[in-house]
Parts: structure tokens; sequence; C-alpha cells
């Protein structure tokens, strides 16, 4: 398939953070269908990172490039940018995929946990957006990633500083939509619920999946794709009244 200006992202660049693989990769595949070149940024999978940019390219709509890159890191996230700069010359686009995820209770939380935790999952985004946005145009869009788990009234006890990350991460997408706003860029974040991907199952027994599974009206869990839409749809032009919004992509999973 041939590049076509009727591709509604076509000429549009999106830089996707820990899109080697799970929602990440299949935000990039999405938004490169609709014609985005896309930044696949993976920290230590090179191998699954090329393979989605080859799969991307060898589809003839948008492009893709692959940078390795630390999202937790200042100095990694501006040569994130730079390189996608390089590339493309614009970035229009960013989806803070990227996560980190280690279930403890606060008996077994250390610093180090902490830290990787709130580098991974807050500082890495604050300070990736604060290097792309003097790039974006008004029109621009800014995609965060939330969960579900935020608004559930049932939370198992080991999640506290991974839900503790995305409040943060919800608090900082109002505050940026006011901030950002003012040009015309908009800033919202999607909030999955237990979503079919390597993060979700690692280091959880095949009962504490079925429990989540158990969870939801549909009685299974949410597949990448399904999340990959609707930041499909937050980052396109559809979307331009949205703005400072947390959307909850859980199948019912919390209401």
């Amino acid at each position: 398939m041939s590049t076509s200006t009727s591709l509604p992202l076509a000429g549009r660049t999106a830089i996707i953070t820990g899109s080697s693989r799970g929602m990440g990769a299949a935000v990039a595949k999405r938004l490169a269908s609709q014609g985005a070149n896309v930044v696949i940024n993976y920290v230590a999978s090179a191998g699954a990172a090329q393979a989605v940019a080859d799969e991307i390219n060898a589809q003839g709509a948008g492009k893709a490039i692959v940078v390795q890159a630390d999202v937790g890191s200042v100095a990694d996230n501006t040569r994130l940018v730079d390189a996608a700069l390089r590339a493309f010359g614009r970035i229009d686009s960013v989806v803070l995929s990227a996560g980190y995820m280690d279930n403890r209770v606060l008996a077994d939380v250390d610093e180090q946990d902490y830290e990787r935790h709130f580098n991974t999952n807050v500082k890495g985004p604050l300070f990736l957006i604060q290097a792309a946005a003097p790039h974006m145009k008004t029109g621009g869009k800014i995609v965060l990633f939330s969960t579900s788990l935020t608004h559930a009234s049932v939370i198992p006890s080991n999640y506290l500083v991974y839900a503790a990350t995305k409040g943060a991460v919800e608090q900082m997408v109002r505050v940026l939509a006011k901030d950002l706003g003012v040009r015309g860029i908009n800033v919202n974040s999607v909030g999955p619920g237990p979503i079919d991907t390597d993060l979700f199952r690692r280091g959880k027994t095949e009962e504490r999946i079925n429990f989540f599974t158990g969870l939801h009206p549909q009685k299974r869990l949410g597949q990448p794709e399904e999340v990959s839409n609707v930041v499909q749809f937050l980052v396109s032009d559809e979307a331009s009244w949205m703005n400072g919004q947390t959307i909850h992509v859980n199948g019912g999973y919390s209401v």
C-alpha cells in the first residue's frame, strides 16, 4: 500500500515510548497504518523493536525508525526527541506507553523499587513532554497512560507504588492540559484495565490472571489493539475538543 494523503495521519510524526511490544507496539502499528511516521522506542528489546518497525515499513503507509532510550532518563528523552526531528523533521504526537510495574505490599517496598516506578512512570513522561513540546504546533496531541486501578474500588494491596504513579499521571494530565492547551496542544490519558500483555502477566499465577478475567462482564482480558484504537482517536483531528481527560478502556472492569 502506498502512502496517501487520504490517510488521516499522513505526514505526521508520533513518538511512542515502550513500543517494542504490548500496548505500545499496537499503538505504533495502528498509527502507522493511518499514515503516521512513528518512532519506536525500546530499552533492551532491540530485536522486538526492529520487528515492529520492519512490519510497519513493509506495509508502506507510515514509516518507522527504532531508537533505544531509557525514558526514565532526562538525557535519553532529549536524544529521543532529537532522533525524531532528524528522521522526520517534526513531532505531532507523543504517546507515553512505557511503564514499569512490580507488585509489592508496603512492607516490601524499598527505595530502589519506588524510584524505578516513579522514574519510568512519572519523571520520564514529564521530561519527555518538556523536551518535545517546544517542537509541537497547534493541533499537537499528547497521550499518557494511566490505569483503571485509579478508579477501581477493588484494588490489590500490592499495587501501592504503581497505583501512586498513575495517580500522579492523571494529575499531570489535568495541569498540562491547561499549560499546553493555550498553544492548541491537547493532553489526555487512557486508563486501561487488565490488558493481556507481558507486563500484566509478569509475576502472576494463572489463578491470579483468571481472577482478573472474572471481574470483566465478558469474562476476558482486553487486547492491546482495543487500547490502540482509542489512542488513535486521541491523536486524530476528531479529538480536537478532548483535553485534560482520562478515558478508561476496561470493558466494564471498573465503571
